[in-house]
């Protein structure tokens, strides 16, 4: 039970800080200043709880990290179900509190996913579903690689590595989705924010689940034997 604490504080405060930031900055990509502060918001999230609770849960806060490890073999189902569990609810709770301090503070919004402005219109559904598979493939792939056990000493800058490179995601795929890579990051602010965040809400989730597992599946093709 403790490192599904573990992961639900985690998730709660990724989403606290790292959407809280999205909101006090007013993200938008016709600002690149702003999309430059929420993306570092994002990985300094990661970076801080990955040297918190690490040691602990293995600080996955992702629904699509920890379905990378069950697909790889890291972990078993009954635990990958749990983790999943407690990141929404940290998700939720984290949401609530950005929720209580926006709404008495005269500002909007959750930093809720939803396709962005594209000049004429919409990013297209197609087109952000795609962008969330491909990043988060991405992002995955750095997680199991930067934690696998063939790495040796390395492991001890995972926690850095993924932050930066979720810094990065972040800066590649705001423009398209607002980037999510990770479904209970989208699933706490959506509730909150409602309107088509709420509609869009199935390509945050169908997205990073499918690039969690292709990430594992060309995890296993390319890992080494120790």
């Amino acid at each position: 039970m403790k490192k599904y604490l573990a992961e639900m504080f985690g998730t709660m405060v990724l989403v606290l800080m790292g959407c809280g930031a999205a909101v006090s900055l007013g993200c938008t990509n016709s600002d690149p200043e702003t999309v430059v502060g929420t993306a570092i918001a994002f990985g300094l999230a990661v970076v801080a709880m990955a040297y918190t609770i690490g040691g602990i849960s293995g600080c996955h806060i992702n629904p699509a990290i920890t379905l990378g490890c069950l697909l790889s073999g890291r972990m078993n189902s009954k635990d990958a179900g749990m983790y999943m569990v407690f990141q929404v609810i940290g998700a939720i709770i984290g949401s609530a509190i950005l929720y209580v301090l926006t709404s008495t503070s005269g500002l909007e919004g959750t930093g809720a996913n939803d396709l962005q402005a594209n000049g004429a219109g919409t990013i297209p559904a197609f087109g952000g579903l795609l962008a969330e598979i491909f990043f988060t493939c991405v992002f995955v792939l750095v997680v199991l690689g930067a934690t696998a056990k063939t790495n040796g000493a390395t492991n001890n800058f995972a926690g850095l590595a993924i932050g930066l490179s979720l810094i990065l995601v972040h800066l590649c795929c705001i423009r398209y989705t607002g980037t999510s890579v990770n479904p209970a990051r989208s699933i706490g602010p959506a509730l909150f924010q409602g309107g088509s965040a709420l509609t869009n809400l199935w390509i945050f989730i169908v997205g990073p689940l499918v690039g969690g597992a292709c990430a594992a599946g060309i995890w296993k093709m390319i890992e080494t034997e120790k």
